[in-house]
């Protein structure tokens, strides 16, 4: 599955992980946070703990032809009716001054429409990076 155009991001917005994100489990509910002079990154911020935000990027910025196959549990946990139901992000992760890496083996999928989200590790994981190079400019 493959998002198409942008999800509408503000404050208000409140992202619903049930299972957390790996290493945070215990953390529910986040919301996601633009800033126009790093597009295409965005914040993926812990509700209730505003010093912890994950560094994400849609993927298609970053390998084009990324087709993250989900398992048909995933789908119907999520309620994806239909591809662009899902919006993809990937979390960042950087390593020193001029070095980052995408995670491409463990996107985050929210489900457009209800917000409800969750970190999964695609079928074809075997095709992907965790530590995918993310040029910088």
């Amino acid at each position: 599955m493959m998002p198409t155009g942008r999800l509408a991001t503000h404050e208000t917005s409140l992202i619903q992980l049930p299972f957390g994100l790996l290493g945070f489990e215990r953390v529910k509910n986040y919301v996601l946070l633009t800033r126009p002079e790093e597009d295409p990154f965005l914040w993926f911020q812990m509700v209730g703990e505003t010093k912890h935000a994950f560094l994400v990027v849609p993927p298609h910025f970053v390998l084009a032809d990324y087709r993250p196959d989900l398992s048909e549990l995933d789908v119907a946990f999520l309620e994806l009716n239909d591809p662009s139901d899902a919006f993809v992000l990937n979390i960042v992760t950087l390593r020193g001054k001029a070095q980052a890496t995408v995670n491409l083996k463990g996107p985050i999928v929210i489900n457009r429409r209800s917000l409800i989200g969750k970190q999964i590790i695609p079928i074809n994981a075997c095709d992907y990076a965790i530590r995918h190079p993310l040029p910088l400019s």
